[in-house]
């Protein structure tokens, strides 16, 4: 697309939409609905056009030598390729949106830590730890593993996967590979960007599954989300420790408000679980204090909080009635599914734009790309705290 074309077909929509303001009739009211949201298509349309196009537009070198990503399966990329695992989507549909096809990303598309690596200036996406060894380390490894938590435990029902205790064990391993260079390698570590996003598996494929473990009945959800941040600071301070500095900590989305957490559930006739999302809510707020006292604490520390639920609760209730689907996947899953993912090789809905869940638990790339978008550049001043990730590259 152009900048002509762009041009041309943005006057039509708005010289439609303003047609329609002028008229008065119930038709002219159904009209302008129907624009409105042909408005939302088009714009999500020229957004994941533009942010596809990112490397295009970013001048020199990237704004941070590197970037080390740890998480769950929202920044997987191909971790849990190959393990004994139901955590694994290494399989058409995914990736039907991705230059190279499936790579083990939860999405159609880009996941969230690809499009804030392209946002960093990065010309290539940040390889898996399996990818990187033997192979270019310096600009960053991602770690990430579908159904990891902070805690041990959590997840063991999907099988195989790479905790958050592990993945810090690899990035030591990464470390040690860089270090020979003594002091030099220390001072390139603590200008690099560290992204972590974990605890989700720590509620859904542990806290609120009562029948396979039993932290449900030892903690009232108040307790858990302490004992979970509180585990959570070590790890951290473990990264502290290895040279890490600058880390963008990512909370919580409303895990209750998945179509697989709603069909298992059930939400008593509200939109999402809301004893879920609650409980996201109370570990969001103790990482956000959390944030706080380690930049207090920790010499040259500069730790900063995504606000994942905040974000995707402004996005949803600022889009146009209809425009986005927010209750269904894009792709087909299974009845009765177990982990919510798509059928294989089944044929995923053709309007991916307007789908908010590719899978019945994972965003779609252009969900993706709005988080991501304010998560570098915060919208509302609520999107991150102390300061977003843009500011974070700068320090």
């Amino acid at each position: 697309m152009n900048s002509r074309s762009t041009f041309s077909i943005r006057r039509i929509i708005c010289t439609f939409s303003l047609l329609l303001l002028n008229l008065g009739s119930s038709m002219a009211a159904t009209l302008r609905e129907v624009a409105i949201k042909a408005l939302w298509v088009y714009f999500s349309v020229l957004l994941l056009f533009v942010s596809s196009n990112m490397h295009y537009l970013v001048d020199g070198a990237s704004q941070v030598p590197c970037y080390f990503i740890f998480g769950d399966s929202l920044s997987d990329s191909g971790n849990n390729n190959g393990l004994l695992t139901l955590a694994e989507v290494n399989y058409r549909p995914y990736g039907i949106d991705f230059p190279q096809g499936p790579t083990g990303r939860f999405s159609n598309g880009r996941n969230l830590v690809d499009i804030i690596a392209e946002l960093l200036g990065f010309d290539e996406y940040i390889p898996t730890f399996a990818a990187a060894i033997g192979g270019d380390i310096t600009k960053g490894v991602n770690y990430a593993s579908g159904a990891a938590g902070i805690r041990d435990e959590s997840g063991r029902n999907q099988g195989m996967r790479i905790t958050l205790y592990k993945q810090l064990i690899n990035h030591q391993i990464i470390v040690n590979k860089l270090v020979a260079n003594g002091s030099l390698a220390a001072d390139y570590l603590s200008k690099c960007i560290y992204s972590i996003g974990i605890g989700a598996n720590d509620y859904i494929n542990n806290y609120f599954m009562p029948k396979l473990y039993p932290t449900s009945r030892l903690y009232t959800p108040k307790q858990y989300a302490d004992v979970l941040v509180q585990e959570y600071s070590q790890q951290l301070r473990t990264l502290y420790n290895s040279g890490a500095r600058k880390m963008a900590l990512i909370g919580l989305g409303m895990i209750g408000s998945t179509p697989f957490e709603v069909a298992m559930c059930g939400t008593n006739g509200t939109v999402c679980v809301d004893n879920i999302n609650n409980a996201a809510q109370l570990f969001n707020a103790r990482l956000k204090s959390l944030v706080t006292d380690l930049n207090t604490n920790l010499t040259n520390a500069k730790f900063i909080y995504i606000d994942y639920y905040g974000i995707g609760l402004s996005n949803a209730a600022s889009s146009p009635p209809g425009a986005v689907n927010y209750t269904a996947p894009c792709c087909e899953v299974e009845m009765n599914s177990t982990t919510g993912l798509c059928t294989p090789f089944k044929t995923p809905c053709q309007n991916r734009t307007q789908y908010a869940f590719w899978d019945s638990i994972h965003p779609t790339e252009i969900s993706n790309v709005v988080i991501a978008a304010r998560a570098y550049n915060a919208t509302l001043p609520t999107d991150a705290f102390p300061y977003d990730i843009s500011h974070l590259a700068q320090m």
